[in-house]
């Protein structure tokens, strides 16, 4: 049987490869690979002539199954992604787990990692952090993500995409407040850029200025929250009223808060009537 090497590559600067990933690559039998020609440019780089085969998001299990049917029958197989370290937010993860559950033998050959590269110079806070990988372009997900880590106390990193990064930090201001953020851009590469400021300064400097490269995002973490049990009335119906601007219905908002606090659904919808005739 022969084995699976989970193998780290540069993102972006191609000097930075290490000497046992090259040895890696040039001794396996064949490289999976998220894009065969970003990964060809690499191996032309240092003269590696080795069988590249397509592995990405699109491709189907039965390509996964085959590579590891390869590897079970006495090839060593490598995988790669297009930059950095494959299976994390990378397709490579299912490889890993069909891999892990024929019992063929796994090892990594360590690389740069954009999300551990970013973290360290954002300057922010790294002793807690939690890596949530791109935001859902559908919208009730991408509400439901959100909602789901903005008291996470834990400095929150995510990936995007240059045109996606406007409503990304409007959605951020909205769920998380006016935070410190660190956009680092095109890490390693010719146009490395950290920025570190708030999520409205950051904002307003991309309501002028186009966005370019790929970002990583780092987040502040929430601030301790009250347990919702200290609540009063008036900010439980707060509560309730963000759920309603992101569309669930007054009545849903209310019996979902109620669960959450020791007010009553009754309680929570008649302070909402009071609220709304107030103009509240």
């Amino acid at each position: 049987m022969g084995t699976l090497f989970v193998v780290g590559t540069p993102i972006g600067n191609m000097d930075d490869i290490t000497y046992r990933q090259l040895e890696t690559l040039k001794n396996v039998s064949f490289i999976a690979a998220e894009d065969t020609r970003v990964t060809l440019k690499l191996l032309n780089r240092y003269d590696i002539k080795k069988t590249l085969i397509s592995y990405h998001g699109h491709s189907s299990n039965t390509i996964a199954e085959s590579i590891a049917d390869r590897i079970e029958n006495g090839e060593d197989a490598a995988i790669v992604t297009d930059a950095g370290m494959p299976c994390i937010s990378d397709p490579g993860e299912i490889l890993v787990k069909i891999c892990a559950e024929r019992n063929i033998d796994i090892k990594v050959v360590p690389g740069p990692s954009a999300v551990i590269s970013a973290i360290a110079v954002s300057g922010l806070s790294t002793s807690r952090f939690s890596f949530e990988g791109f935001l859902s372009v559908t919208k009730k997900q991408r509400i439901e993500h959100l909602e789901s880590v903005k008291n996470d106390t834990r400095t929150l990193v995510f990936y995007e995409a240059p045109h996606k990064l406007r409503n990304t930090l409007e959605d951020f201001l909205r769920y998380f407040g006016d935070r410190k953020i660190s956009l680092c851009r095109e890490l390693t590469k010719v146009y490395e850029e950290v920025l570190r400021m708030t999520i409205s300064e950051a904002i307003s400097y991309y309501t002028d200025k186009n966005p370019k490269g790929e970002y990583v995002l780092v987040v502040e973490g929430a601030t301790q929250q009250k347990s919702m049990s200290e609540l009063t009335l008036e900010q439980a119906v707060e509560l309730v009223k963000e759920l309603i601007e992101d569309g669930i219905k007054s009545s849903e908002a209310c019996k979902k808060i109620a669960r959450e606090t020791e007010f009553s659904k009754s309680m929570l919808y008649a302070e909402l009537v009071k609220s709304d005739e107030n103009g509240g």
